[in-house]
């Protein structure tokens, strides 16, 4: 489920750089409505990451700060690079 939730994490945050970075400069530069695509894509991926993030919360027994530390990062662009790095350094305590 971790490996899972890595996943998610990722793509979730990939839509999410796409969405301010390709998406949203493309509307208003181009005249090119990719946002009506990228915005629900990435709507559907966050809001798929926070039951997995409670999920996998509960099952690896985070801590409250990590909890929140998963959270912050997905709503920062490019907040998953610190989420993945933490993971790597293996300073998320994972079971």
């Amino acid at each position: 489920m971790l490996q899972t939730f890595r996943i998610l994490s990722f793509i979730e945050g990939l839509s999410f750089i796409g969405l301010l970075f390709i998406a949203m400069p493309a509307k208003y530069f181009f005249d090119n409505d990719l946002v009506a695509i990228a915005g629900p894509f990435h709507g559907v991926l966050w809001m798929a990451y926070l039951p997995m993030l409670e999920i996998v919360s509960r099952q690896q027994e985070w801590s409250k700060s990590i909890w929140n530390f998963a959270f912050i990062t997905s709503v920062l662009p490019f907040g998953f690079f610190f989420l993945e790095k933490r993971f790597r350094n293996n300073s998320i305590t994972c079971q």
